[in-house]
């Protein structure tokens, strides 16, 4: 199925997010959790790829067993990041051999120790360019792209932000999912925005649902995300592993359906190759139409 079949069939569209992990006991770990999360009946995952290709090999690998055991399609992510135009195709080209339907398609975050992005000879210096260079020469994929709520962190203001999204969306993606977010009130404030711009494509909210307060802390420092003041105080009431998950989940609960009430096309879970939290989640939403 198309990402456009996906999103004009009336149901709600559920996707899980997973990465790479560095051992073979992880990768067993993740292939029981992704069964675990089947019996919600998503209607794709995606699998991270990392700076520069560093995962490139691992990446495919989980998309192809997923895709095998499941019988669902599945999404790479794809970077600009240290890759020529022809190292692209390159990607392009064995992913879509190894049954890969959809990109993520990314510019990607500088390389570690570096502060600013920096194309590499013959390569790409924007995701829109990515997208054009997708839809192309590989039209059988489905594009996603990234949309921030907050900004992203190297934008230097909501609007120059906005602009590189429309040129995105212009550019032939299929639809776009947010960056992880706490307070929905950030996600309306953007949809509006968005719809404002004339992007008529589906916005779809990423979720991250809390493991733990330094956890959280860690990521959001990383992209720049807001924490609510209530959300952080009922965290930091105890240092118990099972109270932070707890409140973690009760949170992300209440975000997913206020989202699902707003009428949102679907939810993108970033589940950190885990299930328990957003089975949990899942579970016990209402008016989530599957």
């Amino acid at each position: 199925m198309s990402l456009k079949q996906a999103f004009s069939s009336g149901r709600s569209v559920l996707s899980f997010e997973l990465f790479p992990p560095k051992t073979d006991a992880g990768m067993d770990d993740l292939m029981k959790s992704v069964e675990e999360l089947n019996v919600h009946k998503p209607d794709f995952f995606t699998c991270t790829y990392g700076a520069g290709g560093s995962t490139r090999d691992r990446t495919l690998t989980i998309t192809a067993q997923v895709r095998s055991q499941l019988k669902v399609p599945v999404a790479s992510h794809l970077t600009c990041v240290g890759s020529t135009r022809e190292q692209l195709r390159g990607y392009l080209q064995l992913a879509h051999e190894r049954g890969v339907d959809y990109i993520v398609a990314l510019r990607g975050d500088p390389p570690k120790g570096e502060t600013e992005f920096t194309a590499v000879d013959g390569g790409l210096r924007y995701a829109n360019e990515l997208v054009e260079l997708i839809r192309a020469e590989f039209p059988q994929f489905g594009i996603l792209v990234a949309g921030y709520p907050e900004v992203h962190q190297e934008a230097s203001d909501a609007k120059v932000d906005m602009a590189n999204l429309v040129r995105k969306v212009n550019a032939g993606a299929d639809a776009v999912v947010t960056q992880l977010f706490y307070d929905n009130d950030d996600f309306f404030r953007f949809r509006d925005e968005c719809e404002a711009a004339g992007i008529r494509v589906p916005i779809v909210p990423g979720l991250l649902p809390v493991l733990s307060l330094n956890q959280v802390k860690r990521i959001t420092t990383l992209c720049k995300a807001k924490l609510p003041d209530k959300f952080v105080a009922k965290l930091e009431q105890t240092d118990d592993a099972d109270w932070q998950f707890a409140v973690g989940v009760e949170h992300a609960h209440a975000q997913a359906q206020g989202l699902i009430d707003a009428g949102v096309p679907g939810i993108h879970f970033y589940v950190l190759n885990k299930s328990t939290a957003t089975n949990q989640i899942l579970s016990n939403l209402t008016g989530l139409n599957r």
